[in-house]
């Protein structure tokens, strides 16, 4: 203590790793061993609905978000879905032709951002990164508030409270992949095939009934007309929006970008698997899309940006009671016959994967955010696994984004989605960029003709790929600036300039505590050691800490203590003098009954008379064992510590009192449980050593 204050960091021993291990263990299961990565690799079968779930759900939005910007112009305009369908399609198979290349050549699960690094520089590779991490906490929101709207159409309670519904998917979701990739992926795997085979046999169905049957199909807005906003489009104006609702349906390309990031995954070969899946994944995705698009033309599905007001019944608007079905929905209830067995199942699975296509992002931001931590532009507790192998702390970091964005837009996803689509084609652009610099660098060393023709295949492929993924941005920056992509360019700003920042920090330290090659202060022994006991009366604690100091055997030694209550100090003074301590004591005169500015400023005369001499503060403190304790014992040491750190030269040594209380807590804790210190649940059990025989010591 000092000046009659106590001088003490109390510490509470509780078993914190027992008391959490429990719920820990039961939510997310028992912690994994490192050897034992090799285990949740993931068959194609497995890898398909985890990391192509994203792309194969967008079917069930990408459709009607084309016909939402169409409806601007009357229903005259649907007639464009299937030409803009088909450029999708085009730019989809482009896009997958030139990942499969991204895979091969670049199988360390680095994607884009590793492809625009090696190949365009650290800035291109930081830009691909940041529109990337943007995209994904993006896919999280908008497939989470899809997912909702989907299900508030049949449950009015999700649509009342949509936002505390969604955070709670996104909590589930989380939840869900902190037991592992494998593991959730098992769990997402059956909703994903059953949506994709309900689709497909929804579009077999209908083409059957439409072609072979001749049965006329009509949706549930069939009979609606469409209030247009703007009537007889032509010329430029129409152009616009032809490339307007061309940009919106290339939200099915989201998600193919996650198969190149999450190659690691893969079980071997890995570069094969990832590739296949790809090609499933790009089959599936198109043939999905063009059967939902025509079936929807088939079967005169209306849709309306503001349907309550655009949509019209016998000349009268629907009103805002009126909960518009997305385009699927409609579609199933048109093919199927509203509540029939395969329109509710189709139905369900719909709302479900569209929950699960955010596992897409929970693969793809958590391997991305470890590669970034590794070259030091995020904070490097990415770099780490978690207890269950599985990126625990860029899963949480990507919830926490997401949920903040649902929170903010009210889980919309009309204004979530106006902000999609940005990032992924910055991504894909500048990686089909990168990759024809790859093989333009091969192809100057390479002197076999095989494969300098197969090297000349892929970059036509990938030059093909960057020139189309560059024009689709343009397109979608134009047609979609001010309805919220300028919102998803800021961010991408704030993560390169956040990133930037983290790694000159990184650098900065790094040079700082390089060890040199030659002799430095750092390396050199101290000419002397000065030690400093500081005490404000005499207890056990001091004495425990004066023992400590002597046994140290310092060059110098003294005992400090601050007088800001005079009585008290005489007091001390006469204890001192009558045990008779062989410790000299300094008092420091504190008229303000400052504590801490006294001691800082002695030890920086200290080092100032002697620049050369390491200067040991040692500091008794006191351990207590109930929370309430810590109520009745001011945190002055604290303080003053805190401050030490910062002044050069000073060491500074804790000599800890355990008081009864502490053991208390130490007794009880070993009753509930065998007493584990922290970090003891993530290292395993400690095997108990064998008695050593009668004799030895």
């Amino acid at each position: 203590m000092v000046g009659g204050r106590p001088l003490v960091r109390t510490f509470t021993i509780l078993s914190v790793s027992k008391l959490t291990d429990v719920p820990k263990r039961i939510l997310i299961g028992r912690a994994l061993r490192s050897d034992r990565l090799g285990e949740t690799l993931l068959p194609k079968r497995i890898a398909l609905p985890v990391f192509a779930s994203d792309a194969l759900s967008s079917v069930a939005y990408a459709p009607g978000e084309v016909l939402l910007v169409l409806s601007v112009a009357g229903v005259s305009a649907y007639h464009f879905s299937p030409w803009i369908a088909l450029a999708v399609v085009v730019v989809m198979f482009t896009v997958v032709a030139s990942y499969r290349q991204n895979v091969h050549a670049y199988p360390s699960g680095g994607g884009d951002y590793e492809v625009a690094t090696t190949n365009l520089g650290p800035k291109a590779g930081l830009t691909v990164a940041s529109a990337l991490l943007v995209d994904y906490v993006l896919t999280v929101a908008v497939s989470i508030t899809s997912g909702i709207e989907n299900l508030g159409s049949a449950i009015p309670f999700v649509v009342e409270h949509k936002v505390l519904c969604a955070v709670a998917v996104i909590l589930l979701l989380t939840l869900m992949n902190l037991r592992g990739v494998k593991e959730s992926g098992s769990l997402f795997a059956i909703p994903t095939y059953v949506f994709v085979v309900g689709v497909f046999i929804m579009i077999a169905w209908g083409a059957f009934r439409a072609l072979a049957l001749g049965d006329t199909m009509r949706a549930p807005t069939a009979d609606f007309h469409i209030k247009a906003e703007h009537q007889g489009l032509a010329g430029f104006a129409l152009v616009f929006l032809l490339l307007r609702a061309f940009s919106s349906g290339c939200a099915a390309l989201t998600g193919v970008e996650a198969v190149s990031n999450g190659v690691p995954a893969f079980r071997k070969p890995k570069s094969k698997n990832a590739a296949t899946t790809l090609s499933m994944m790009g089959v599936l995705a198109i043939t999905m899309l063009v059967g939902i698009i025509s079936l929807a033309l088939v079967t005169k599905v209306r849709m309306a940006e503001s349907p309550g007001h655009d949509l019209l019944r016998n000349g009268v608007p629907v009103g805002s009671g009126y909960v518009q079905d997305p385009v699927i929905t409609q579609v199933a209830e048109a093919v199927f016959g509203n509540g029939s067995f395969l329109f509710i199942v189709l139905a369900a699975a719909t709302a479900l994967v569209l929950f699960l296509a955010a596992n897409t992002a929970y693969n793809g931001f958590p391997v991305l955010g470890s590669i970034l931590a590794q070259d030091r532009y995020l904070p490097r507790q990415l770099h780490t696994r978690g207890d269950r192998l599985a990126f625990s702390n860029g899963i949480v970091l990507l919830a926490g984004a997401a949920a903040m964005l649902v929170v903010i837009y009210g889980a919309d996803s009309t204004r979530l989605i106006q902000l999609y689509i940005v990032g992924v084609f910055v991504s894909f652009t500048l990686s089909q960029t990168g990759m024809v610099r790859h093989w333009n660098r091969h192809l100057r060393t390479e002197k076999d003709a095989d494969k300098r023709r197969h090297m000349i295949r892929s970059r036509a492929i990938n030059a093909f790929g960057g020139f189309l993924t560059g024009l689709v941005l343009v397109v979608v920056l134009i047609t979609k600036f001010t309805h919220g992509a300028w919102v998803a360019l800021l961010g991408m700003c704030i993560f390169f300039a956040t990133m930037t920042a983290i790694r000159k920090h990184y650098d900065r330290v790094a040079a700082e505590i390089a060890a040199p090659d030659a002799p430095s202060d750092d390396s050199v022994r101290p000419s002397r050691v000065h030690s400093i006991v500081l005490v404000s009366k005499i207890h056990r604690p001091t004495l425990r800490a004066l023992a400590y100091a002597k046994l140290m055997r310092s060059d110098t030694l003294e005992a400090l203590s601050v007088n800001v209550d005079p009585e008290e100090t005489k007091a001390l003074h006469r204890e001192w003098e009558r045990r008779g301590i062989d410790v000299p004591l300094k008092v420091l005169d504190s008229p303000y009954r400052e504590i801490t500015r006294p001691v800082i400023e002695y030890v920086k005369n200290l080092r100032k008379e002697s620049p050369r001499d390491a200067v040991s503060v040692i500091i008794p403190e006191y351990v207590v064992g109930h929370w309430y304790e810590h109520l009745l014992h001011n945190q002055s040491a604290l303080r003053l510590k805190g401050r030490l750190l910062f002044t050069p030269g000073i060491m500074v040594t804790s000599v800890p009192y355990q008081l009864e209380s502490s053991e208390a807590a130490k007794k009880r804790a070993r009753r509930r449980q065998e007493w584990n210190a922290p970090g003891a649940v993530r290292r395993g059990p400690v095997e108990k050593r064998p008695k050593e025989p009668s004799g030895k010591q």
